[in-house]
């Protein structure tokens, strides 16, 4: 298929023509630095949403892109409500399981995590039995079902993360070998255990396939958890959901007479059927129940000669508030790469366009909240866009921005997907670059950041990261950066601003973010997803008869 994308794209760009790219732009680095700072201070307490950080967010953005002279992009506003519910679990007893061998306890925090998407003031779940379904998939259309022949109501179903292909070397395989489908995030796994009429649906933690240590686990899943607001109180839901250290999964396994590894072998090939342990599952917890509006961030500079088609640029403003304390004591999570350096590089951006002058069409800047509760932010804006989809003629992605230095590189999120790698690449020709595809797909960025949600409306999106191939050090300092913040500041205190930071990277990123920006501002083209891709029937949808 990527063949033939790339043979879709090649044959697209000789009947177009050429446009003149855009002179370079002066990014305003100074800008990019003074934002960051500010906006990851310990001021803004980790602009959790719903907070007195999120009110510091939102005005600093208003009088950020005030100043420059763009318009709100709502209606006069620059804010889309975004109805939220903040639960905070309370009073969590263990997750106890009897009746095997001998009980199994795991503790709330360092060996298992456990909350809701249900807006009610206690969950209880007593007694459950307990069934190992793998990697909880059931895809019809790849004739795949974890949960083939057993009905699961009330039961507590162990699942595993990731895909059932994910050590595959290459990129074949039912799930796309290596890399990450959908059916592989957590996401994914708790709303197939909803469907299936599960009580409890617990994933099962590996740090290679989760791609992030228990760490994050525990300081993503405990304290204030923010989930979108719905008129039926998420009852739909699955009661508990939450995650077990893979130590105490073994423990539990064993006590059922099974084995772990044993287990996760069957569960990779197909025809696996679900294992009932022969055990039960108790958890409960009590909730504090907060509703609120927590709101998206729209600015605009208007075009001169077809305002009502946008391109548009999307960030995530919001972090994780106060989480885990670091040895130090030190509880803010305040998110200074991720995503404070992506909220700045909006506020940086519109400024360079403003100095440049309105283009042809518009340039919309959406800085969306609760992407860390799972993408809720830009989810409601696909689904209750402020700027009519169908006019947005595609968009750009900026999630945690390198600040390692200057990168031979890019890493490109979704290589080959859609026709905007051609601009990509033009533009990267202009820096002395080249675009490299993830090195990880097993990862599964693709689903894990915000471009997603606007992808499943038909919205082309373009997602790329900073280069893993540094000029100072090639690949192995560019993958020991990269680990070092996996390991010691990912969704931790100490993602903090950093003076000694190298911008060169971050500077060259903004260029390709600008030109490609302002290209599509300046064009009379409409970008589409390569035939075949899973985005594209909803964009020839969305777009027939304009």
């Amino acid at each position: 298929m990527r063949l033939f994308a790339s043979a879709a794209i090649i044959a697209l760009l000789a009947a177009a023509p050429v446009l003149a790219q855009p002179a370079k732009p002066d990014i305003p680095i100074e800008t990019m630095k003074r934002v960051t700072k500010e906006l990851s201070s310990d001021a803004f307490e980790g602009r959790a949403p719903g907070s007195a950080g999120e009110e510091k967010t939102l005005a600093l953005l208003a009088a950020e892109f005030a100043k420059l002279g763009l318009k709100p992009g709502n209606k006069g506003s620059w804010l889309q409500d975004v109805p939220l519910v903040e639960i905070t679990a309370k009073n969590v007893s263990a997750l106890a399981f009897t009746g095997g061998k001998a009980p199994v306890s795991a503790a709330y925090g360092p060996e298992m995590v456990i909350g809701t998407y249900r807006v009610t003031p206690h969950i209880a779940v007593k007694d459950s039995p307990v069934v190992f379904v793998g990697y909880g998939i059931n895809a019809p259309e790849k004739n795949w079902n974890d949960y083939a022949g057993l009905d699961v109501k009330g039961k507590t179903v162990i699942i595993l993360v990731n895909d059932p292909d994910y050590e595959t070397p290459g990129l074949e395989g039912p799930f796309g070998g290596r890399a990450m489908t959908y059916y592989g995030r957590w996401t994914y796994k708790f709303e197939e255990a909803a469907r299936q009429g599960a009580a409890a649906a617990i994933i099962v933690h590996d740090t290679a396939p989760a791609a992030y240590g228990w760490n994050v686990v525990q300081s993503s899943w405990t304290g204030a958890q923010q989930v979108a607001d719905a008129p039926d109180g998420n009852m739909s839901a699955a009661p508990a959901v939450g995650w077990i250290s893979n130590d105490k999964a073994k423990a539990l396994m064993a006590s059922a007479g099974q084995d772990l590894a044993a287990l996760t072998a069957a569960a990779k090939k197909p025809g696996f059927k679900p294992v009932a342990l022969g055990v039960t599952a108790s958890v409960s917890f009590d909730n504090s129940l907060r509703k609120h509006a927590s709101k998206n961030f729209i600015a605009v500079l208007p075009g001169k000669k077809r305002p009502d088609e946008y391109v548009l640029y999307t960030a995530h403003w919001d972090h994780l508030g106060r989480c885990k304390p670091a040895p130090d004591g030190d509880d803010i999570c305040n998110g200074a790469v991720d995503n404070a350096t992506g909220t700045a590089a909006l506020v940086a951006l519109a400024q360079a366009h403003a100095k440049a002058g309105a283009p042809d069409r518009s340039i919309a800047f959406l800085a969306v909240t609760a992407e860390e509760s799972g993408l809720l932010g830009s989810k409601y804006y696909g689904e209750h866009p402020v700027l009519p989809l169908a006019d947005t003629v595609a968009g750009v992605n900026m999630d945690a921005l390198s600040v390692a230095g200057a990168a031979k590189n890019v890493v490109v999120i979704g290589k080959g997907k859609s026709e905007l790698d051609a601009l990509l690449d033009r533009a990267l020709a202009a820096e002395g670059r080249v675009a490299t595809r993830e090195p990880t797909p097993e990862k599964g960025f693709y689903y894990r950041s915000d471009h997603f949600s606007l992808a499943k409306q038909g919205v082309p999106m373009l997602y790329f990261e900073g280069g893993d191939d540094l000029v100072k050090g090639g690949k192995a300092a560019g993958a020991a950066a990269a680990k070092d913040y996996e390991e010691h500041r990912y969704h931790g205190p100490k993602d903090e601003y950093d003076p000694s930071w190298d911008w060169a990277g971050v500077a060259s990123d903004l260029r390709l973010y600008y030109t490609i920006g302002r290209e599509l501002a300046e064009s009379g083209s409409w970008p589409n997803w390569v035939p075949g891709d899973e985005f594209r029937a909803a964009r020839d949808k969305s777009r027939t008869g304009r």
